[in-house]
């Protein structure tokens, strides 16, 4: 396994509001085990949801694999999210934007040049 990244927590200020957006946007599984709120999001990595009382910005900016950059931010802005950037080209290696999700947490959308199969 090496020095692989393991696991990921997002940190939420309410598990109710994180699990429905979540799921409803990238189709995470979203689960209770051991007193956590986890989820699997269809790669290696997974995660859980910190509660925390309130969410504080900076850190690790986390990029989220998706097909269809537009069409993922429109879901998210449909949920509640805020798009910071919009679908922007990296050249040579694909696209990516930026987003803000419900609870102030910020991500990367990000979509390959090269399609693997």
């Amino acid at each position: 396994m090496g020095n692989a990244i393991v696991h990921v927590e997002i940190p939420v200020t309410n598990l109710e509001k994180a699990k429905e957006f979540y799921s409803k946007v990238f189709g995470w599984k979203i689960y209770e085990k051991s007193g956590f709120t986890l989820f699997e999001s269809g790669a290696q990595i997974g995660g859980s949801f910190n509660k925390v009382d309130a969410v504080k910005g900076g850190g690790c900016l986390l990029y989220i694999a998706v097909d269809d950059i537009e069409k993922k931010l429109k879901e998210i802005e449909q949920a509640g999210g805020k798009i910071l950037r919009r679908k922007t080209e990296i050249p040579d290696v694909g696209w990516d934007a930026l987003f803000e999700d419900i609870f102030g947490n910020v991500f990367y959308l990000f979509t390959s040049r090269k399609k693997t199969t």
